[in-house]
């Protein structure tokens, strides 16, 4: 497939056919991975990170109903492609900051029949306060941080009340760090995430909460209490090995 510049970040991406998977295809930016899309099973996800994601969304909701999701970091849209694919009919949103990164993602890896998807283009900060995006969301995802890297003014207890506030009773806010020893930001990031409900969770793999590794940690967040049976259902579900924190266990691994 032919590459894409981007004029945002002044990087090209790319796609490419996954050798191990048939069917499926990696995005790149810069030439690192940043997206797996399977287009014959848009149910399967690849990245660990973005399954522990998944498997929050199976729980928001009756099983295969549609739901109202926001994405925040479009990416090659393999959410927004799960959820079409286990909830059909959800109406889904999308906010991206590169233009020419979502125009190549759908010329070149179409989404599945029936997928009800608006696309805005722009910060996620200034499209939620000045774009056209209203109601309620019973989904939504923040998937823009990289460590310390990240937008300051995304990574901050007010964006945070912000997403809660659109969330439909039951609803869900999930948001995914990536981060560094000794996971700093993402500690930092649990802590203002913390301080706007206290019904949060962290998933992760289990050597993750050492600190003593590089990866990802997916928060989730609800207005609502934090309901054990998900805790127990996550655990399960996978990727193994897992773990959830929440409460007392989870303030120790902050000021750890």
């Amino acid at each position: 497939m032919p590459n894409r510049f981007l004029r945002g970040s002044g990087l090209h991406a790319s796609i490419d056919p996954d050798t191990r998977v048939p069917g499926a295809y990696i995005l790149s930016i810069g030439g690192a991975e940043q997206s797996h899309v399977d287009l014959k099973h848009p149910e399967h996800v690849f990245y660990e990170y973005l399954r522990r994601i998944a498997n929050v969304v199976d729980l928001a909701g009756e099983p295969g109903q549609p739901l109202r999701s926001l994405h925040l970091g479009a990416g090659a849209l393999t959410l927004a492609r799960y959820l079409q694919a286990t909830r059909p009919g959800s109406e889904q949103h999308a906010v991206e900051l590169e233009r020419e990164l979502l125009d190549y993602v759908i010329d070149q890896l179409p989404l599945p029949e029936g997928t009800d998807l608006t696309v805005y283009i722009g910060d996620a900060r200034q499209e939620l306060t000045f774009g056209d995006i209203d109601g309620e969301f019973d989904v939504v995802v923040l998937d823009v941080f990289a460590g310390e890297d990240a937008p300051e003014h995304l990574a901050t207890g007010g964006f945070y009340s912000e997403l809660l506030k659109l969330l439909a009773p039951g609803g869900v806010l999930l948001v995914n760090v990536g981060d560094d020893p000794p996971l700093t930001f993402a500690k930092r990031q649990i802590k203002e995430l913390s301080d706007c409900t206290p019904a949060v969770a962290v998933l992760g793999e289990a050597g993750m909460f050492t600190s003593r590794y590089a990866g990802n940690l997916v928060l989730a967040a609800r207005l609502d209490p934090w309901p054990e049976d998900w805790t127990q259902s996550l655990l399960a579900a996978g990727p193994h090995p897992a773990r959830v924190l929440t409460g007392a266990e989870l303030e120790s691994f902050v000021l750890a």
